[in-house]
């Protein structure tokens, strides 16, 4: 068999290299990009975990609130608990630091610990005071340790100094000037560490905790206790106890619907390979028919002909997947270092992982890329299995295809559309991907019956005139190779049609989402909003302060916190803002607002949250009460039963969010600070002078950094479509790259069958025919058999897009969109596809309708 592959095969490769290299970077690509998006996300989640149990230690159980803080009143019951062995308070807070001495201001994560209990908690949060600090240094007030990010953010010395290097700490509209007095192993971002009781009384949080951790006794049941400690009488409604894997496993739910759907992307693009393989070996097989009929009257059994065909497509495979993962790799790496793991998506801004290469998953992915090279080799193999030796030998192995029944296409057809309407497993649509596969494959199975019905059609058009009927006689008689060249074209066109829609209608989507959620011309926030936390809130005043101004129309106060229901999810979004007796009028509505009963507060979910919480309207929210508590009730959850009034269309916050009116999250919280202000100024009003007046109202800090920041709706919109099409960027190169691998594959098909035909061109010569009129007929088929194709790819693209708009999206990113078919862009991309495959036909044609081909009738003489 060796023998066989480095003689017989060999010389194929040797006679056509590009066809055998278009199978091979077809099935590379496929196998990098999904390899790459792998390693990406493995990185960062890595990343994100060794970062999280570098600060938060290894506790076996971390009590927080569902928003907002605990009451540190709390701690002494749990710290006394016979099951607890040791119990570690912690305020963790954000604030915007700059060196005391000038600099750039960066996002700073500040901790206020208990020092007595670090060693044994998290070690790596352990103050280490630098030489000449005075002994207790790391209980003294304004006193922080740092790590080396923020060191390096800083741009401060990581060794002791004198004086000792100082930092100002802006949080909302305070500031604090401390010390640095040494540094922490801990690391990941930016990270300052200081003594409990000098944080609380530094920020004004007396008597507050952000959470507490727990190492329990051996052998005590973590599950059990956090039930247990639920129906103590001194529980506040608003605690839970939540396991310190939680926070890494929120993160990978949360990128896990954006992670695999790049790689099913990656997987469609290895299937446009697998099928690239087939149309390459396919007509390879037909080729070298009496070579392999040679072969049987020499010995060689079908067996051992149908494993010299799968070993010819496996070695194909093996080398596109083994390019494939050092591409990948490389991708991967480059990804890493420019996007920092964030995929485009958001998920994993900030962290900035090293690549973690695995064997294990690039055996996994290589693997893959052979077994598509095999699938796609398993038919030709079979042909050449198959292959009568006597009849090919006598020329007689190139009949006429057989009719063809379309029974199993339709069947996979109907297989898919039953699949489409199947729920998702474990949040991933995994039925409705198989359905794209299958519609996909089924939609390919009905093309010879699809050659023959359109040929069927045109034939009496075509009955009168000499060279179209010459084409579509020729077309008809061997639609199957037909079919086999065109595949290509069929499976890539549909995948970029699929994409195409589905980016357009998603797009779409949010443009009128945007207009609907961005009423007012001008919002501001502030300039601290990157930090996050209390350090984003701008003060409880300042609406009615900026209502007062002449100029200004209308202040509308936005507030958007995180609460967090179940530890298995990701934080929920709740948004307070002015709803007015017609919520319709400020949220996009999917379906008309229901009555909110008497005695209960109206609250209007997120799609996502229908998904994620099995919510619906009219249904009342328990566990959405509990998290709220009046001031000064220590911890006792406040009755606010909130009744579901309606669901609205959201596309930033995939986890979910929660609507509800402004005066009501005021009631309930007794906060009125707002993170945004939305703002409508009076027609012909100078916003500059309008925002020097604003921005009176709230003085910028020490070194005059402004407080707030303006942006205007036209900006925002423009942001966000600039971040979805960043998101999508590897949608629109993985089009370009499916046509192109599938005009390629046209190319290598009719470059093949033209010159298997040199005889037939040569027959037509001899006849009368001139060189023009034969090229002629070769374009009128290739033009035929690529309109084919393109109807074909555009019919089943778009259904494909309908399962990707309204089945794999809402499963996936828990959101509903419109479908918009982009008519015109779709039009162009078919006619360019149909006058690409008629010149790819014309030039292939031209080689084979020379001198040669006249002479090639002498070898029958």
């Amino acid at each position: 068999m060796w023998t066989l592959l480095r003689t017989f095969s060999w010389q194929e490769l040797r006679h056509h290299p590009w066809r055998s290299a278009a199978a091979v970077v077809a099935v590379m690509l496929g196998v990098a990009l999904a390899f790459a998006v792998q390693l990406i996300n493995s990185s960062a989640l890595d990343e994100f975990a060794q970062a999280v149990r570098s600060v938060n230690g290894q506790p076996d159980l971390e009590v927080r609130a569902m928003q907002g803080a605990l009451d540190e009143a709390l701690y002494t019951p749990l710290a006394t608990h016979p099951q607890v062995r040791q119990a570690s308070p912690v305020l963790e807070l954000t604030a915007m630091a700059r060196s005391a001495s000038g600099g750039t201001a960066t996002p700073l994560r500040v901790l206020g610990a208990d020092a007595l209990v670090l060693p044994g908690m998290a070690p790596a949060l352990m103050p280490r005071p630098w030489d000449g600090s005075q002994r207790f240094a790391l209980f003294e007030p304004a006193t922080v340790f740092l790590n080396a990010a923020a060191f390096q953010a800083l741009g401060l010395p990581t060794q002791a100094a004198q004086p000792a290097p100082t930092l100002v700490l802006q949080a909302g509209s305070q500031s604090h000037v401390v010390r640095v007095a040494g540094s922490v192993a801990a690391g990941g971002s930016a990270l300052a560490v200081m003594d409990l009781g000098a944080a609380q009384d530094l920020f004004g949080r007396g008597g507050a905790l952000s959470r507490i951790d727990l190492r329990l006794q051996p052998g005590t049941d973590r599950s059990a206790f956090a039930q247990a400690l639920r129906s103590q009488p001194w529980w506040p409604a608003h605690a839970m106890a939540v396991q310190p894997g939680d926070a890494a496993e929120r993160i990978s739910l949360l990128s896990r619907a954006y992670r695999v759907n790049l790689t099913v992307l990656a997987l469609v693009a290895l299937f446009t390979g697998a099928f690239l393989v087939f149309s390459v070996l396919a007509l390879s097989v037909a080729q070298r028919a009496p070579q392999f009929a040679l072969l049987a009257v020499l010995g060689a059994t079908p067996g051992q002909r149908l494993a010299l065909v799968l070993l010819e497509s496996g070695l194909l495979g093996l080398a596109g997947s083994v390019a494939g993962i050092a591409l990948g790799t490389l991708l991967a790496q480059a990804a890493l270092h420019l996007l920092g793991g964030d995929l485009g998506g958001g998920y994993f801004a900030g962290v900035q992982p090293a690549l973690r290469w695995s064997t294990a998953t690039a055996l996994l992915y290589g693997s893959l890329g052979l077994v598509a090279a095999l699938a796609g080799g398993w038919w030709p193999a079979r042909n050449a299995q198959a292959l009568p030796p006597a009849q090919t030998l006598k020329g007689l192995g190139q009949a006429a295809s057989a009719p063809n029944r379309a029974t199993a296409g339709l069947a996979l057809l109907a297989a898919a559309t039953l699949l489409a309407l199947a729920p998702p497993i474990a949040g991933v649509p995994v039925a409705a991907y198989l359905s794209v596969g299958l519609l996909l494959v089924g939609g390919m199975a009905l093309l010879p019956w699809a050659v023959a019905l359109l040929l069927r059609l045109l034939h009496p058009l075509a009955a009168s005139r000499a060279l179209p009927l010459l084409a579509l006689e020729r077309a008809r008689r061997m639609r199957g190779s037909a079919a086999i060249a065109i595949g290509g074209v069929v499976a890539s066109l549909s995948l970029a049609v699929a994409l195409t829609v589905m980016v357009a209608s998603f797009r779409g989507s949010v443009m009128q989402w945007l207009d609907a959620v961005l009423p007012a011309p001008l919002y501001l926030r502030s300039s601290l909003q990157v930090a996050g936390g209390d350090a984003a809130l701008l003060p409880a005043t300042l609406a009615q302060d900026v209502a007062r101004l002449s100029g200004v129309q209308r202040v509308e106060p936005l507030r958007a916190s995180p609460v967090q229901l179940d530890p298995a999810r990701p934080a929920l979004t709740l948004l307070a803002r002015p709803l007015g007796s017609d919520p319709a009028q400020r949220l996009p509505l999917v379906d008309a607002a229901l009555p909110v009963p008497p005695g209960r507060v109206g609250i209007y979910i997120s799609e996502a949250v229908v998904d994620l919480y099995g919510l619906q309207p009219g249904m009342d929210w328990p566990a959405l009460s509990r998290s709220f508590r009046a001031p000064g009730q220590e911890g006792k959850a406040q009755a606010a039963p909130f009744s579901i009034a309606g669901v609205w269309r959201d596309y930033a916050r995939q986890s979910g969010a929660v609507a509800l009116d402004q005066a009501d999250y005021e009631r309930l919280t007794g906060d009125a600070r707002p993170t945004d202000l939305a703002l409508w100024p009076q027609p012909g009003t100078d916003s500059a002078a309008l925002r020097q007046a604003i921005e009176a109202l709230a003085p910028g800090v020490e070194d005059g950094t402004p407080r707030l920041e303006f942006v205007s709706a036209d900006a925002i919109r423009a942001r966000s479509l600039h971040i979805f099409d960043r998101s999508f960027a590897v949608t629109y190169w993985l089009q370009a790259v499916a046509i192109g691998i599938g005009l390629f594959g046209v190319a290598a098909s009719f470059g093949a069958q033209v010159l298997a035909r040199r005889k037939e061109f040569g027959l037509l010569a001899h006849l009368g025919l001139t060189r023009r009129q034969i090229l002629a007929v070769v374009a009128a088929e290739g033009a035929a058999w690529t309109g084919v194709g393109t109807a074909a790819g555009l019919l089943l693209g778009l259904a494909v897009s309908v399962v990707l708009v309204h089945v794999v999206n809402p499963q996936s990113f828990h959101w509903t969109m419109d479908l918009r078919v982009p008519l015109g862009r779709l039009l162009a991309l078919c006619a360019a596809v149909v006058l690409a495959g008629t010149v790819t036909a014309w030039v292939a044609g031209r080689a084979a309708a020379g001198r040669d081909a006249v002479l090639a009738v002498k070898e029958d003489w």
